[in-house]
């Protein structure tokens, strides 16, 4: 039964062990988009306005809920390479449980409510982490944009955003995925400044600069785990 007493223990669980949980959560989709050659790594732990940023770490008003990692430009920009971006993070919740657990069986750690919490909670996350489902905000769990990952569908492939000299108009061209026309612009830096734009808002996207016979990828945005 719930009590009066146990109410410390809940506080002490959605305060203390929830957040550490989470960091763990975001580290593992840090590690592997590290390993993937990821570039402009950061990691948002808790929501609303930010109380500070350390390195990488940006640390928000309400750190025990939410937390996501961002990153650009991807060396190895391939299927699975992605597919572990997105489940690392339930991958170093996994192994950080069933470390306290043999830590536990081992008589290092001493069995109490901290350990039973982070190895619950922990459970937990990975559960609601990997369940396929889609959020109200548009954006995705990890486990379904794993799963559109693995049957390869469309919409989780990269959109390619063009910027494109046109010799007749003397401009350049901004073009989305589907080679329509979003912009024409006179200075080329303010065509790619625009085209960033458009491909940071619609990831996971490309950018190339698009010349006569050859195409070269310029940057990559890829899907932002959470």
């Amino acid at each position: 039964m719930f009590g009066v007493s146990d109410i410390p223990k809940f506080f002490l669980a959605f305060f203390l062990v929830l957040p550490v949980i989470s960091f763990l959560h975001e580290a593992g989709h840090v590690f592997f988009a590290w390993l993937m050659g990821g570039k402009n790594i950061k990691v948002t732990v808790g929501s609303g306005d930010v109380v500070f940023r350390w390195g990488m770490l940006e640390v928000r008003q309400y750190y025990f809920w939410y937390g996501q990692c961002t990153f650009d430009n991807l060396r190895r920009n391939h299927r699975l390479a992605n597919v572990l971006i997105f489940i690392g993070g339930s991958l170093f919740n996994a192994v950080a449980a069933v470390a306290v657990v043999y830590l536990i069986e081992t008589n290092v750690l001493e069995p109490g409510m901290l350990t039973y919490q982070f190895t619950y909670f922990s459970l937990y996350y990975i559960f609601f982490a990997l369940l396929p489902t889609p959020y109200p905000d548009g954006s995705s769990s990890d486990g379904k944009v794993i799963l559109e990952l693995l049957r390869n569908k469309e919409r989780a492939l990269e959109k390619i955003y063009r910027v494109q000299w046109n010799e007749e108009e003397a401009q350049w061209r901004v073009l989305d995925h589907s080679r329509n026309l979003v912009e024409s612009f006179a200075d080329e830096t303010q065509a790619f400044e625009k085209a960033r734009e458009e491909a940071q808002r619609n990831r996971p996207s490309r950018l190339v600069s698009s010349g006569v016979g050859r195409e070269v990828e310029i940057e990559n945005y890829p899907r932002i785990p959470l």
